[in-house]
């Protein structure tokens, strides 16, 4: 960070402070899938906006939840913070050449993130060859069926994969045009309740990491913004902590799950905000399976992708 820091202070201090323009609104992502506690808490308190108010600025939220179009508005400027983007969208970001910034995790839930078959025959990664599998592509669950399909010495061109969205995917999985569905969240619980069998989930094979993230100008220019950032988030999880009925209250309404559904959800999450050795190692794996699957040309600097 010191490197940064002097980096960003090359020539005059002061040009470079008059740079840095007044704030007075900042724009943050609300993702609610899959199951984002955090998220639905901080918008039902309206957590945000009272503690952005405090330095005199307007806090707003804004529903994009594809990571490439998340990381695409963080490039433009449109929106400041990325609360839960996908470790994916921020390595293919950094590749296109985008700065940005990993600030905190969000969460990291592997057992979250499941592939369905109808065909209860299907048992192992060996028998999903030649099967077309619905999924959104270059996502955590892409990576999952990546992982597992390589333990069977299969890849991605062993099976038809058609990317979609998870809506579109369960009802591929529940109409037939798709043998299996690679989903997590509220759909995933539906189709696991509605008889759908679990191929495998993500436990071993995936991390589940996603993180919060600004570009690397905004964190220069706008470091006290950041921290207030998460101010929130830190008082957020103590507030899930201690009151877990009122949050698991605030996320059946906000997901329309009955209280029981949630309660059977929260645990195969982990919202722990602080950056680990393990969660950049699993960044790392992430960016191998990208570079390995095409999707990614060339590798960043993961470690540079966190804030120090």
């Amino acid at each position: 960070m010191a490197v940064g820091a002097l980096a960003a202070g090359c020539g005059s201090g002061k040009s470079a402070q008059k740079a840095a323009p007044k704030m007075d609104k900042v724009s943050i992502t609300y993702v609610q899938a899959p199951l984002n506690i955090p998220s639905i808490v901080e918008k039902a308190n309206q957590s945000f906006e009272k503690k952005f108010k405090e330095k005199n600025i307007t806090a707003s939220y804004s529903t994009i939840t594809s990571g490439a179009d998340q990381t695409a508005a963080l490039a433009s400027g449109d929106i400041q913070f990325l609360n839960c983007v996908g470790g994916s969208s921020v390595l293919l970001s950094a590749a296109n050449g985008n700065d940005i910034k990993i600030i905190s995790l969000y969460s990291q839930a592997p057992k979250a993130f499941k592939l369905f078959s109808k065909d209860g025959s299907i048992q192992s990664a060996a028998d999903l060859k030649g099967k077309t599998i619905a999924g959104p592509k270059g996502t955590i669950l892409h990576e999952l069926l990546a992982a597992y399909l390589q333990q069977a010495g299969l890849s991605m061109n062993d099976v038809k994969f058609v990317s979609m969205g998870l809506p579109a995917a369960a009802s591929a999985l529940e109409n037939g045009s798709a043998d299996c569905a690679l989903l997590a969240g509220p759909l995933a619980y539906n189709v696991e309740k509605k008889g759908m069998h679990v191929v495998t989930t993500g436990e071993g094979l995936v991390s589940g990491l996603t993180v919060t993230a600004v570009s690397g100008k905004f964190y220069k220019e706008h470091k006290d913004l950041v921290d207030t950032f998460l101010a929130v988030q830190k008082e957020t999880l103590d507030f899930m902590k201690k009151n877990p009925d009122k949050a698991l209250e605030m996320t059946a309404k906000a997901t329309e799950l009955k209280p029981e559904a949630v309660k059977e959800m929260a645990p195969l999450y982990d919202f722990s905000m602080t950056i680990t050795p393990e969660a950049i190692a699993s960044l790392k794996k992430t960016q191998d399976f990208l570079v390995a699957s095409g999707m990614m040309e060339k590798k960043v600097d993961v470690d540079a992708l966190f804030v120090k």
